[in-house]
């Protein structure tokens, strides 16, 4: 039966292989790549008189606590405020989301607001304002993200370069408590953008803009579905069908004020990973050939971060046959690493609840068992069928105090 341990040694070994290259060995690639590549340099200087108009495009619902912020941050811009529009659908929001946006168009002209009186989910609104808008750029967000004075032109600069059709922003998460999970969430976001702008410099394949804050050419703006939850991903990926290079811009900086609690993440990601594999079907012709660059960008930075939970269970189940088997003892010691994962976030709840101890290192051991947990819950959503887009905004940090 020599042929069976085989078999199962060479799937644990594959399923290690293979989530080592998407979180170890693509990193490292990716830095050893990039040394000698530059960003695209056929962008517009910051006064030229031919810098085209913006259409900036935001859904809302129930966001009275950051709206007017959202709001003030965009119009305080270098970008010429007569080439810039702020279009705002608010899905049907219940607060004084509304009121506020109402009040504030009599101080922007430039604002342009639209309210539902039916929940559409955000796929149906941002495809709603994008019909109302003309502009030659469009520059979606949300509406916890906030921009600095020059964010818009660090976007738009890029669109000089008739090659380039998505231009991704540099969205920063401060850490707020020792206690949460944004510590976590910073690490992620900032090792996230160097991946991104790193893809880019390369092969011009961004895969995926963070959804917060983007620029889209017009010219290759196809609006998602109306049944896909995760609309950013699906206009990131139709970019790179359609053959235009993707980037990331890393002056383009914004703040996201997320929320610090791990329920709240895992459900925002279970929603994101349902919308993922949703894209993952419609875009499969991007897997092929995997050697292509964006394709080999796409399956090592993405799909298989989307698989690990799978290959974190099937390496479980063929490290535990091959010791039931009375397989080589180096397996035994496999297994106890594999079990000591899932043990450490134990550990670390238990220090949090009965001693009010927090340690970086378990944090991010529990964040990264969580986040898979939420991506399997995720593939388990879709297997079932996405039943509605509608959304509720994620608990932020100042909700939490």
């Amino acid at each position: 039966m020599k042929e069976v341990d085989l078999l199962l040694g060479g799937v644990l070994a594959g399923g290690i292989l293979l989530i080592a290259h998407t979180y170890l060995f693509f990193p490292l690639l990716l830095n050893y790549l990039a040394r000698h590549s530059t960003q695209n340099q056929d962008t517009y200087a910051p006064h030229d008189s031919a810098l085209p108009h913006v259409d900036v495009l935001l859904a809302v619902f129930n966001e009275e606590q950051v709206i007017e912020e959202k709001i003030l941050t965009t119009f305080n811009t270098t970008y010429p405020t007569g080439k810039l529009t702020f279009y705002i659908g608010s899905d049907n929001s219940q607060d004084q989301t509304n009121s506020i946006i109402t009040r504030l168009t009599l101080l922007h002209p430039n604002l342009r607001f639209r309210t539902f009186t039916q929940r559409m989910g955000k796929p149906g609104v941002m495809d709603a304002l994008a019909q109302e808008a003309t502009a030659p750029v469009l520059v979606l967000t949300d509406a916890n993200v906030f921009f600095t004075t020059d964010t818009l032109y660090h976007l738009v600069k890029h669109f000089r370069n008739p090659a380039i059709g998505q231009v991704g922003g540099h969205i920063l998460n401060p850490a707020h408590r020792r206690e949460g999970i944004s510590g976590q969430e910073k690490a992620y976001l900032e090792r996230e953008n160097m991946v991104k702008y790193q893809e880019g410099v390369i092969w011009g394949a961004m895969i995926g803009a963070f959804g917060g804050c983007f620029a889209v050419r017009r010219s290759c703006y196809h609006p998602a579905p109306a049944s896909f939850l995760v609309d950013d991903f699906y206009i990131s990926l139709a970019v790179l069908r359609d053959g235009y290079q993707a980037i990331n811009e890393l002056d383009a900086h914004c703040y996201e004020d997320v929320s610090d609690r791990l329920p709240e993440e895992f459900r925002r990601k279970a929603r994101i990973s349902a919308g993922n594999f949703q894209n993952l079907w419609a875009f499969r012709q991007l897997l092929w050939p995997p050697w292509r660059g964006v394709s080999f960008a796409y399956w090592s930075h993405k799909v298989l971060r989307w698989l690990t939970p799978l290959l974190l269970l099937l390496t479980l189940f063929a490290n535990v046959l091959l010791v039931v088997r009375g397989a080589s003892w180096v397996y035994s010691l496999i297994l106890a690493g594999q079990l000591a994962g899932p043990g450490l976030m134990l550990v670390d709840w238990w220090l949090r609840r009965y001693h009010n101890r927090h340690l970086r290192a378990l944090r991010f051991i529990t964040h990264f068992y969580s986040m898979n947990a939420a991506l399997l819950l995720g593939l388990y959503r879709y297997a079932r069928g996405v039943r509605t887009t509608v959304w509720e905004p994620t608990q932020r940090f100042q909700q939490s105090k």
